[in-house]
């Protein structure tokens, strides 16, 4: 019992460790993301860092429709960088897990 334990645990440290070195790789995955009419454009990690924000000349003219296009653009780009995330990480935590009857937490 003490065996399967120890084998449990290590497995756990490991599977962390892995989940640790994916969310540092996911610093590098670059989402982009545009306004529908590309005057807006946006790049995040997948870790949702904004890196760059490239904005047209002529949304510099009307605030509140530039905070619109922000507000859509950034949303549209959080969302992809999410779902990219959580789908990176729960690949690399499932794979890592130790089969424990009754934990099937990643179906």
């Amino acid at each position: 019992m003490f065996g399967d334990m120890m084998g449990m645990m290590s497995k756990l440290k490991e599977a962390q460790k892995k989940v640790e070195a994916t969310k540092e790789r996911l610093n590098t995955v670059l989402i982009d993301e545009s306004s529908t009419d590309k005057k807006l454009k946006v790049t995040i990690t997948a870790n949702r860092t904004i890196k760059s924000i490239s904005i047209d000349d002529t949304l510099l003219e009307d605030k509140e429709m530039l905070e619109d296009y922000l507000i859509l653009t950034l949303n549209k780009a959080i969302e992809k960088a999410t779902s990219v995330n959580e789908a990176e990480i729960a690949a690399v935590a499932k794979e890592g897990m130790p089969n424990i009857p009754g934990m099937d937490l990643f179906k």
